[in-house]
């Protein structure tokens, strides 16, 4: 069992440090502004095909991926575990989030213009009101991979649901992640590449975090 979990482990920091490398990498390549027609191209692309009429239902996903909400959410899933554990994930939580602001400010690229941006809710959380200037990586989607990778984690790791049921978890959490992630370019809150870096970020630091789990 030992060799077996040491060989997981190593796995796990592989697959940590590659998307974590993949990060940075692709971080030089936006910055290099060649990705802009793309980031514009598929906004608009994305908008064309998304109804105004879901606006108000995608806004709360944007909501829900908020800095206040996804804290909340993953404190409750960590609640019954040792609270050593805890503390790691939580830390790893942040520190990706240490990365996130370093990360807007070595790559000033203004979000989307005030044209596509299609919010439609009148209520914003504290953190929202926070702006470093720079669009990319997307806080929003760090954060939501980052919580989807712990509650897979944690739900595989219970022995409570039947096998059919955690399947249906699965399911509903990465319809829920996806359309998260969506929303982000559709509402016009940020470009794909931030969403990108932002998936990549939160992969390696949610991975990261199954080691304390």
């Amino acid at each position: 069992m030992n060799n077996i979990f040491h060989k997981n482990k190593r796995l796990v920091l592989i697959f940590s440090a590659l998307f974590l490398a993949l990060f940075f990498l692709f971080t030089f390549i936006v910055k290099t502004d060649i990705l802009n027609n793309f980031d514009f191209d598929a906004t608009a692309r994305i908008q064309r095909f998304t109804p105004r009429a879901v606006d108000t239902f995608l806004s709360f996903f944007s909501l829900l991926g908020s800095f206040e909400i996804t804290f909340l959410f993953l404190v409750f899933l960590l609640i019954s575990r040792k609270k050593k554990m805890v503390f790691f994930v939580v830390g790893i939580f942040f520190a990706a989030h240490v990365v996130e602001i370093f990360g807007k400010a070595f790559l000033e690229q203004p979000g989307p213009p005030i044209q596509f941006f299609r919010y439609n809710l009148p209520f914003l959380f504290l953190s929202t009101y926070v702006q470093p200037g720079s669009s990319y990586p997307s806080g929003h989607a760090l954060r939501m991979v980052f919580v989807f990778i712990i509650a897979l984690c944690s739900i595989y790791l219970s022995k409570r649901p039947a096998i059919r049921t955690k399947y249906v978890l699965y399911g509903i959490l990465s319809l829920i992640a996806l359309i998260m992630l969506y929303s982000r370019v559709s509402l016009g809150e940020h470009w794909s590449t931030d969403v990108i870096g932002g998936m990549f970020l939160g992969i390696s630091a949610g991975i990261f975090s199954i080691l304390f789990l």
